[in-house]
């Protein structure tokens, strides 16, 4: 049976790999942690009145902040995001508010 300090010193480890992987993932991102936050905060007001299940919003968002679609879009799609209610849902939940 392992000692409680292996125990602290495995959670450790555990803890210190985990931000590795999110601080790997947050370089690759093809969008800014503002523009993102920026995104979640146009389709909360946008999809007042219900998603149509395209990513209307979403690509009118990117466009009018001179955003590259065809990096952003698929990456969205990599973490749920497939229509404007889904990247609120799905990719807020993953890279909302930390």
């Amino acid at each position: 049976m392992p000692s409680k300090s292996e125990i602290e010193q495995r959670k450790k480890l555990v803890r210190e790999a985990a931000l590795r992987e999110k601080a790997s993932a947050e370089a690759r991102m093809p969008i800014s942690k503002a523009h993102l936050s920026q995104l979640f905060d146009h389709l909360d007001s946008a999809l007042v009145a219900g998603c149509d299940h395209s990513l209307r919003f979403t690509r009118a968002f990117l466009r009018a902040n001179e955003l590259p679609c065809d990096s952003i879009v698929p990456w969205l799609g990599e973490y749920g995001g497939f229509c404007d209610c889904e990247v609120l849902a799905n990719v807020e939940e993953h890279w909302g508010q930390s």
